[in-house]
C-alpha cells in the first residue's frame, strides 16, 4: 500500500513530503544514501509524519494537498 511521508531535517531545518509504495523507513534508507536531491543537503532526515493510502492516486494527490 502506498505511503505519504513527511521527513524533517535538523540540520537544514527543512521538512521533505514524498509519496512511496514501499514501507516509509526503507524509503527513508535511500534518502540517507549518497545521491543527488534535495535530501541529499543532509543525512539527518527523520520521519515525523506517515499516512497510509488505499491507492496511488491518492497518495500522489494528498502529497500535492500538503505540498500545497
Amino acid at each position: 500500500m502506498p505511503f505519504v511521508y513527511i521527513l524533517y531535517s535538523s540540520t537544514l531545518d527543512k521538512y521533505y513530503v514524498g509519496e512511496t509504495s514501499s514501507p516509509p523507513a526503507e524509503r527513508l534508507k535511500k534518502h540517507l544514501t549518497n545521491h543527488s536531491g534535495f535530501t541529499a543537503k543532509a543525512k539527518d532526515w527523520k520521519i515525523v509524519y506517515t499516512e497510509q493510502h488505499q491507492s496511488e492516486n491518492g497518495a500522489k494527490k494528498r502529497e500535492a494537498q500538503i505540498k500545497a
